[in-house]
């Protein structure tokens, strides 16, 4: 089992989370090494939760399956809870927001590709189509009257060991 973490300085907003619905699916883009040969995929893998992939031999399905071109054995990721939404803290603290289940791959470099959301802190604002592929988000929140921002994002990907879900 994985898990994404984000760390983030938010200033009036909060509730930071994908914009992520059936109709409009949020792809999470991974580096994936295969635990096998230990061989990188070359590109970014997207996996969304609204996607479902059989696996081989019929035995069941994953959000993601890949068939590693070196090793030529099959691997499968499948998202289990998330996104759990990021609220403002002071200081800013480390939040799970994704659980991954692996078999046959790692997951590791995470790209926030895609449209995020987060919401006013005092005002309730709807701030939508938010970017944080620069590392950074600014915007003006008219009904409260200030500057708000997402700053100093850190993205970790940890493996949690013997985890039942």
């Amino acid at each position: 089992m994985f898990e994404l973490v984000l760390t983030a300085e938010l200033s009036g907003v909060t509730r930071l989370q994908p914009v992520d619905t059936e109709s409009d699916p949020f792809y999470y883009m991974f580096k994936v090494q295969c635990t096998s040969c230990l061989v990188t995929h070359a590109n970014r893998v997207g996996i969304s939760r609204f996607e479902s992939h059989e696996l081989s031999g019929s035995k069941g399905e994953a959000n993601f399956v890949w068939k590693c071109k070196n090793c030529r054995r099959e691997a499968s990721a499948s998202i289990k809870s998330g996104p759990i939404p990021y609220d403002i803290s002071s200081p800013p603290k480390q939040v799970n927001i994704l659980a991954i289940k692996c078999r046959g791959c790692e997951l590791n470099d995470f790209k926030p590709e895609g449209d995020w959301m987060a919401v006013g802190e005092e005002s309730g604002t709807k701030f939508e189509g938010i970017d944080l592929g620069d590392g950074e988000w600014f915007d003006y929140d008219e009904k409260a009257g200030q500057e708000v921002s997402i700053k100093d994002i850190k993205w970790d990907i940890k493996m949690v060991k013997g985890t039942k879900v």
